[in-house]
């Protein structure tokens, strides 16, 4: 998964998520940290008949801070995520 921002300090940041579930119109997505809302992303999105994923784009909708885990700030999330066409 891929996230950028733009703006004057521009910043590309890649990593990993777990999906969740994932519909024509989305997905749910944990991650270790909370991107913005309505941010744009690029993220590759599993196949059942492909080893690789199919890029596409995704509006940040929601995110949901887990209860448990460390308290710095820093944790779990869940992020929910609508397909972009």
């Amino acid at each position: 998964m891929t996230t950028q921002v733009d703006g004057p300090s521009d910043s590309v940041r890649s990593g990993k998520a777990l999906s969740l579930n994932i519909s024509s119109g989305g997905m749910l997505v944990l991650m270790d940290h909370a991107p913005e809302v309505e941010q744009v992303i690029k993220v590759l999105v599993p196949t059942p008949t492909s080893l690789a994923g199919t890029p596409t784009l995704a509006e940040v909708r929601w995110t949901r801070r887990l209860p448990f885990g460390r308290q710095n700030g820093q944790g779990t999330y869940f992020v929910g995520l609508k397909f972009i066409f």
